[in-house]
């Protein structure tokens, strides 16, 4: 969500600071700021609520000038949004530091801080981090070892940029479980917390891994890995085709997108999880408070994010035990609602502008709802700014209009949620939500394997060259996982596709099940397994062909009629959003065997802003 921009040249860089701050506009944010060592050597700064323009013209009116700089867009966790809360934040005009993530022991620092003196400000968990290096300095003098020092004391998740009035020389950075990346230039260096920011001044960057910590000066960069080790990262050319409007090596959008869900999920889970556990200020600063009384969860959304919706459902009452209702936000607004107690108000959208989900959530607002939360990819869309809590998908642009790694960032999103509710209420069992956290990062590498079924899947397409009709079945949670297959697949192939629960094929939809209608079929290794082979055996026993995504250790194999793919193994409870990716492929490529058009398909619009 925050962004973060810094700089150490030869040259003014307020400009660069800015223009770095408007590339990260994408995200979301209520406040950005910038501090600038002056030439007269003294911290100065200006801090804005809203946008960056607002900013602009802070700085154009009082211009600040300097060769050593960071800048921040703050999204509100601790303390709401005002110009006071805002970053960049001093401590005694010496020290300037501008923060990514949640500082989980804030309240005990900030304690110990004023007991040594220090003033706080703000109600931020931020300014701690500011006034604890100040403190550490006294003792360690160089900016680089107290800032080696200090982070040892920190716990929760941060990506950090330190400058000091008494070391010009030089900018600081440390990451733990919220990305940072340097920029190279000629004479000057960079920072930022995405590679975008900085792609006016700069095509070559250096990644800093989960640890470390940098100082960066005009002529050189040092890095410190998590034992303390001086290490060196790789240094990579960015190119023009890695862009987000741009396809690069890819032949549509849409292919580009899915193989770009491992990165996309690894962000959205960047800076909201702590050692074994979900971040929940990551929801927004009164999420605790207002999480601790929820009893039940209202979902509303359409296409897509509804499935993603019905996942959730899934989540939330087998791991939280909170009851959950999921409804297509264009009936929720006509109907007549019954609100339950201590309801929580969910509505998920990628653009944020859809008309039903908002008309949705403002007749919500009417209907005594305990609270609203958004789960969208577009931080200043209407649904974001009407709700009284956010978490961005963080997916970044999505240009294909059939929805993919909008949608497996939000069911990630949702998982955060669940764990979230499930941490707060004390619902969840032992040990559940520190082995989903587990789970959780090591869900981009998963994702990443099932991507390698690509050519695989590409093969299977060919079965459906000649088809008008598929069948999608799936079993629990993995039901709405075919529904969202079925949707793909008629959005952008325009075969005709249903999706059942596999156990309702026999309550009619065997009817339809001949040589003629392929059956696609996802089958994690779960309690449900024995029933879902039963299915498919009434399926064989009709002639109807089988298409069958099981897991690896599933003890399904190929036959007359009956097509396996393994996928790789994975908690069952992750598996809606892994099983996803080879029914997004799967679509793609018949579709492309159909010659239709990927990436906007005929009737199809990206964001649906009319009813």
């Amino acid at each position: 969500m925050c962004g973060i921009v810094g700089a150490v040249a030869e040259r003014n860089i307020t400009a660069i600071l800015i223009e770095g701050l408007k590339r990260l506009e994408y995200r979301g944010y209520d406040s950005a700021g910038l501090a600038v060592l002056t030439q007269q050597g003294e911290l100065d700064r200006r801090r804005r609520i809203g946008k960056v323009a607002e900013l602009e013209a802070a700085v154009a009116a009082e211009p600040l000038v300097g060769q050593l700089g960071i800048a921040h867009t703050r999204w509100a966790t601790h303390g709401a949004p005002t110009e006071g809360n805002a970053h960049p934040h001093f401590s005694g005009h010496e020290v300037a530091v501008v923060h990514n993530g949640i500082i989980e022991n804030h309240e005990e620092l900030r304690e110990e801080l004023k007991g040594l003196g220090y003033v706080f400000t703000s109600q931020t968990d931020t300014e701690v981090i500011v006034h604890l290096i100040h403190h550490t300095l006294k003792s360690t003098p160089d900016l680089t070892d107290a800032l080696k020092v200090a982070v040892k004391r920190l716990h929760g998740a941060y990506g950090l940029a330190l400058i000091s009035q008494k070391q010009p020389d030089r900018l600081v950075a440390a990451r733990s479980g919220s990305p940072l990346v340097i920029g190279l230039g000629l004479g000057e260096n960079f920072l930022a917390s995405d590679q975008l920011a900085l792609r006016q001044v700069t095509d070559r960057f250096m990644y800093l891994e989960e640890g470390d910590i940098a100082e960066i000066r005009r002529d050189q960069v040092k890095i410190w890995d998590q034992a303390g080790e001086p290490v060196q990262r790789e240094t990579v050319q960015y190119h023009e085709g890695a862009e987000a409007a741009d396809k690069g090596a890819f032949r549509h959008f849409m292919l580009k997108e899915i193989h770009e869900q491992p990165t996309v999920v690894q962000r959205t889970l960047e800076g909201r999880l702590g050692k074994d556990h979900v971040l929940v200020q990551a929801f927004g600063p009164q999420a605790a408070e207002l999480f601790a009384k929820v009893r039940n969860v209202q979902i509303v959304a359409c296409g897509t994010s509804y499935h993603a919706g019905m996942v959730a459902r899934y989540w939330l009452e087998s791991l939280a035990g909170i009851p959950c209702q999921v409804e297509v936000a264009s009936e929720f607004r006509y109907r007549k609602v019954v609100v339950q107690p201590d309801t929580l108000f969910v509505s998920i959208s990628q653009s944020g502008e859809t008309a039903d989900t908002l008309a949705a959530l403002r007749n919500a607002k009417e209907l005594g709802f305990l609270g609203s939360l958004a789960i969208c990819n577009v931080g200043i869309s209407s649904l974001v700014r009407e709700s009284d809590l956010t978490l961005l998908t963080l997916a970044g642009p999505e240009i294909g209009v059939a929805s993919t790694k909008a949608f497996t960032t939000q069911l990630v999103s949702l998982m955060l949620l669940t764990l979230a509710l499930g941490q707060v209420r004390g619902t969840l069992q032992p040990g559940v939500e520190a082995g989903l956290v587990e789970e959780l990062r090591r869900l981009p590498t998963r994702l990443g394997e099932a991507l390698a079924m690509d050519s695989t899947v590409e093969k299977t397409a060919e079965l459906f060259a000649d088809k008008h009709h598929t069948l999608f079945l799936g079993r629990g949670a993995q039901y709405p996982v075919a529904m969202e297959g079925a949707l793909k697949l008629k959005e952008i192939s325009y075969i005709h596709a249903e999706a059942y629960p596999a156990g309702e094929l026999k309550h009619g939809p065997l009817a339809l099940v001949d040589n003629d209608m392929p059956v696609v079929t996802v089958a994690p290794n779960n309690e449900l397994l024995e029933k879902l082979k039963s299915n498919l055996q009434e399926v064989r026993a009709r002639g109807g062909e089988l298409v069958v995504f099981a897991d690896e250790n599933a003890g399904l194999s190929n036959g007359e009629g009956t097509h396996v793919i393994n996928v790789p193994h994975i908690a069952d409870e992750l598996a809606p959003i892994l099983y996803t990716i080879p029914l997004q492929l799967l679509s793609y490529y018949v579709a492309v065997l159909k010659g239709t058009d990927v990436d906007q398909p005929r009737n199809l619009a990206k964001s649906v802003t009319v009813e």
